[in-house]
């Protein structure tokens, strides 16, 4: 038994919304480091060019793909990345974050903010699930990038703790219903990873962001590469008995030790 091969993607084809900068770059590229073959999806043209650029520069191939998710679909996306590898085996729907420039209580939250919220953090989610198991005729991988946010209480995130939820369980029933596929799914939640994304939903300065990892049990702040990883080993071989899970990749902070203020 070799062990290490068991995390070798060699020859698959993956989808990686979101990817052209922070945790979603930091997936594609790790995924390209074991050997996969990417797609790479953002809506700047220079962050995707970018990405695939450092794809190829691992000796992996990858094709780009522009555009809001929302707006050029699930289904184009699925459909370019078979026409240029063949297959479509591994789908990672890490697109999500926020629209919205401020912090606000739920009871402050206009009805268009928090639906605007559960489109982009779940339904494209489930738009992409559905399109990659639609074209995983021999089994696959999707991953779905969720949140701690999403496991609690998480006051003025509101209605993106509340998409991130839903995407919990909407992993958990995509497993049950996609085992009979060979299809698996699972979610990654990360902890505190500071993006650009991040620092437009919370606004974490310097000072915050050393508050936030002093309460870490761990002592620091995550890093794109730590939740890269987590999708990696959800991809191969070497998690093939596990579905329907969501890895907590987090530092060992299990609940919010920082309160985020309204940003006004």
């Amino acid at each position: 038994m070799n062990t290490l091969k068991k995390f070798q993607l060699d020859n698959k084809a993956a989808v990686v919304t979101g990817s052209g900068q922070g945790i979603g770059r930091g997936i594609a590229l790790a995924l390209a480091d074991v050997g996969a073959k990417l797609v790479i999806n953002a809506r700047r043209e220079s962050d995707v060019a970018e990405t695939a650029q450092m794809v190829r520069d691992l000796g992996s191939e990858a094709i780009e793909v522009v555009g809001d998710i929302r707006e050029i679909g699930s289904e184009a996306v699925g459909d370019a990345c078979v026409e240029a590898f063949g297959s479509l085996d591994i789908w990672v729907n890490n697109v999500g974050g926020t629209d919205e420039k401020r912090n606000r209580t739920l009871l402050d939250t206009p009805d268009e903010i928090f639906s605007s919220q559960l489109d982009l953090n779940l339904t494209t989610a489930f738009q992409g699930s559905k399109a990659a198991a639609n074209r995983m005729h021999n089994g696959g991988c999707i991953i779905n990038i969720s949140s701690g946010a999403g496991m609690r209480g998480s006051a003025f995130t509101g209605p993106y703790a509340a998409a991130k939820a839903g995407m919990l369980n909407m992993t958990e029933t995509f497993a049950l219903e996609l085992a009979e596929m060979n299809i698996r799914v699972n979610a990654v939640s990360p902890g505190p990873v500071i993006t650009e994304a991040y620092q437009e939903m919370v606004d974490v300065n310097e000072e915050k962001a050393r508050e936030i990892a002093a309460s870490i049990p761990l002592g620091r702040l995550g890093a794109p590469d730590d939740i890269a990883t987590a999708v990696v080993f959800l991809s191969s071989d070497a998690s093939s008995w596990i579905t329907g899970q969501n890895i907590l990749v987090s530092g060992g902070r299990t609940h919010r030790t920082v309160q985020y203020q309204d940003k006004t």
